[in-house]
């Protein structure tokens, strides 16, 4: 896969895993593509290792699936180290 089609792939996967996790993550489309892309990795990675399933081709569903996963994981470890904490 190109690297400009993994930065696509990067973006859409970040987009879905936003619309998928419940209430609302800060960043905007440039922090939504770098978290889509480094969860793609991520899921790629994981994919590759526990499964045998790598990020093959664009159109592939199993690389959309690892993808979408990947960017899941990567927003939420991103919400949770930026939190910030109320104090009253």
């Amino acid at each position: 896969m190109g690297f400009f089609a993994f930065l696509i792939l990067g973006l859409i996967a970040g987009a879905i895993a936003k619309a998928i996790l419940p209430g609302r993550q800060g960043g905007g489309w440039i922090m939504t593509l770098i978290l889509g892309v480094v969860g793609a990795f991520l899921g790629g990675w994981l994919g590759g290792l526990l499964f045998n399933v790598p990020l093959q081709n664009f159109f592939s569903l199993q690389t959309w699936l690892v993808a979408i996963v990947g960017s899941i994981i990567v927003l939420l470890v991103y919400g949770m180290v930026t939190k910030r904490s109320v104090r009253s």
